[in-house]
């Protein structure tokens, strides 16, 4: 039998960039990300309300996944990326950092995210509820 890994979930408002990047890039999400843009991602996590880590617990504690929100603390968070290496994909990464988001923000406040669609089965298998009244005025860069 294969025990998983310690995972150690926390806040890290200061997450440096680099990080942020190797995580996005090494989840997939890096296509859809600006990730050859330092200034925006800078920007990304300066701007975040909410910037929760999972972290192997080893000595070096490796970043291996993220989760990053926009929210007001009272009304609604919005996930602006759930990322987790496709290395530890599998081993419940991405329902602990929603679980620690719930957590952290507290039971009045409602979750939100606009998934990729290779992930739409995950969050159907956690509990979200698939909205199909959303919209979108896309990016002009």
């Amino acid at each position: 039998m294969t025990t998983r890994p310690k995972v150690l979930y926390a806040s890290e408002p200061a997450l440096d960039a680099a990080e942020f990047r190797r995580v996005l890039v090494e989840s997939g999400l890096g296509v859809t990300r600006p990730v050859d843009d330092d200034l925006r991602l800078k920007a990304m996590l300066a701007n975040a309300d909410l910037m929760l880590t999972a972290r192997l617990a080893a000595p070096d504690k490796p970043l291996i996944g993220l989760a990053r929100g926009i929210t007001d603390f009272s009304w609604v968070c919005y996930i602006s990326e759930l990322a987790v290496c496709k290395s530890a994909q599998g081993l419940g990464i991405g329902k602990g950092l929603l679980d620690e988001a719930r957590r952290q923000l507290g039971p009045s406040v409602a979750m939100s995210l606009i998934s990729v669609p290779d992930a739409v089965g995950f969050y159907e298998r956690i509990g979200m509820t698939r909205m199909a009244d959303a919209f979108w005025f896309g990016r002009e860069r």
